[in-house]
């Protein structure tokens, strides 16, 4: 694909828009005094704050470029990754998780798993998620490098340094208070970019008939073929969806990773902090509607030899994630393609920036300051908060060569939450909502299922083992049941650490009450319980019902 001319208008925006966000990052460095200033944002901001950051978080180029990709891939079926895969993990976060989570004042995930279980559950979880951000920012870099070979026709890998070297500019001068004011600014410039796409192809298509008309019934339906898995692109069942998707990988990315908990970590009180993933769940249903209906257009185009519309082949295989920039590249206009690939680089410096803030939160407080130097003081991990940042982007780096070679990077990174995230969660939902679970079966059965889960994934692309060893009832083969063998190594890695952690607590000494209070439901200590007050209507339960509600009519209607 030959690269696009750029106008004066276009480098305009994009010139703009890199100076505003290096002087945020200077201007914000003066507030940054301490740590919690530099990996919790001071803990000072609002509910609308910490929300649009923490789905802006989310709305990096994997989630928006990728899944756009996907539903080319695989049609409608890609809308399960905004709905049953993530309105209800999101919505159990803010009802149930988060007042554990706020209340204990801690400043990582692996901050809880230390004070529910041991110093050893917080090392190796912390461990976990450093090497899942590497290789998920690798996956970030990689696609802004797809954006400015596709655009600009820069080479691939001056376009990764690049990118790679601006990142590491803003984050570093002040960690989360600058990647949350700037994810607020590329929320909004994100979506400008993106809400045109789908109307001018409908237009160009004929409308939202033309959809329907010229899609098989495995692309235009979301449950109805879900019963067999030859009859649907993803080949997957209902079972994988769920309990895959929809409870392992989706609780785990949306209860437990850190990288948009974060962002409601910095909430100035419980219900903005309990409000901050119900304000999301609004936003990343709107998200689902306009990036799969983008990739649904895409695929129709595709199917209309007419049109002239195909995607990127390199190496003999398709490349899925080229579809926004290309469609980018037929609608837009001279203005428009500098809005567009403004929005385009800002969702990279979203998601990037957001996966180093809490990268190097975690680092320093999870490894280094517990396990390397539990003596430093706040200036110096603020220092080493800085220092990692920088590292971690370069580790990043190697991270996007192996990115490029996976089928798609939504393939990619669901394969990596099926590996580190599934066996987490099930211990900390385990550990939260039941005393019985011991600090010996919570570490091993993270460990246990963690390392299962990591050589299934192995032998799975050595070839060791055929994939339907992985999916039950499955007797095919081919990189298109790639997707579905992630939700079933979800849901495998997520039973394993259950049952591993069970059997071992019959045989091992638990904690006491008195440890346990705070971090466990029903050892609340009710003298430092906090009521809120506030009328109904204004009560997180409320507005999640509501998201609730929406989410049960968009599955009946699309069914």
């Amino acid at each position: 694909m030959n690269s696009m001319p750029l106008g004066f208008f276009d480098w305009g925006i994009m010139i703009v828009y890199f100076a505003f966000i290096v002087w945020i990052g200077f201007y914000l460095k003066k507030f940054t005094k301490s740590d919690d200033d530099f990996f919790l944002a001071g803990r000072r901001n609002s509910m609308w704050v910490c929300g649009i950051a923490f789905m802006s978080a989310n709305m990096g180029s994997m989630e928006v470029i990728g899944y756009t990709g996907q539903s080319v891939k695989y049609g409608l079926y890609a809308a399960h990754f905004y709905l049953i895969g993530a309105v209800p993990a999101m919505l159990f976060l803010g009802v149930f998780m988060m007042p554990f989570y706020y209340h204990s004042k801690i400043k990582s995930i692996p901050g809880y798993l230390k004070a529910r279980f041991n110093e050893s559950a917080r090392v190796f979880n912390a461990a976990m998620f450093v090497v899942n951000m590497i290789l998920v920012s690798g996956i970030a870099l990689y696609l802004q490098a797809l954006i400015f070979h596709t655009f600009l026709g820069w080479n691939w890998d001056l376009s990764i340094w690049l990118s790679a070297i601006f990142v590491a500019l803003y984050v570093t001068l002040s960690g989360l208070l600058s990647a949350m004011f700037t994810e607020i600014v590329q929320f909004f410039l994100i979506w400008g970019g993106i809400l045109i796409l789908p109307i001018l192809g409908l237009v160009d298509i004929g409308g939202p008939a033309e959809i329907s008309a010229n899609l098989s019934e495995g692309f235009k339906t979301l449950w109805a073929t879900s019963g067999s898995p030859a009859d649907n692109p993803m080949y997957v069942t209902w079972g994988g969806l769920v309990l895959g998707l929809g409870f392992a990988i989706a609780f785990g990315y949306w209860t437990t990773d850190f990288l948009i908990i974060q962002r409601a970590f910095s909430a100035k009180d419980l219900r903005s902090a309990r409000m901050t993933p119900i304000i999301g769940s609004y936003f990343k249903l709107l998200l689902g509607a306009v990036v799969v209906g983008t990739g649904l257009i895409a695929l129709v185009l595709m199917n209309d030899s007419s049109s002239g519309f195909s995607l990127l082949v390199e190496g003999g295989k398709t490349n899925y994630d080229s579809v926004l920039p290309l469609l980018m590249q037929r609608y837009f206009t001279p203005g428009l393609i500098g809005v567009g690939v403004t929005s385009m680089i800002a969702m990279f410096m979203a998601g990037m920036a957001g996966n180093m803030s809490s990268f190097n939160a975690v680092w320093t407080y999870d490894i280094y300051h517990s396990v390397i130097n539990k003596k430093a003081t706040s200036q110096k991990l603020l220092q080493i908060g800085r220092i990692t940042t920088v590292a971690g982007i370069l580790l990043s780096v190697a991270g996007a060569y192996i990115a490029r070679s996976m089928p798609t990077v939504i393939d990619y990174l669901q394969a990596i939450s099926s590996m580190f995230l599934a066996p987490s969660v099930a211990i900390i939902i385990l550990g939260m909502f039941w005393k019985f679970i011991t600090p010996k079966g919570g570490l091993w059965g993270m460990l246990i299922g963690t390392l299962v889960a990591v050589l299934l994934f192995i032998a799975q692309e050595a070839k060791i083992i055929p994939i339907s060893f992985v999916i039950p009832g499955f007797s095919g083969a081919g990189e298109q049941s790639f997707m579905a063998a992630n939700f079933w190594r979800a849901v495998w890695a997520w039973l394993i650490s259950t049952g591993t952690a069970i059997i071992i607590s019959f045989f091992t000494k638990n904690k006491t009450d008195e440890e346990l209070t705070g971090y466990v439901k029903g050892l609340i200590d009710k003298n430092e319980a906090v009521v809120e007050k506030t009328t109904w209507n204004k009560k997180p339960e409320f507005w999640a019902a509501i998201t609730l509600v929406i989410f049960i009519i968009i599955n009946i209607l699309l069914w």
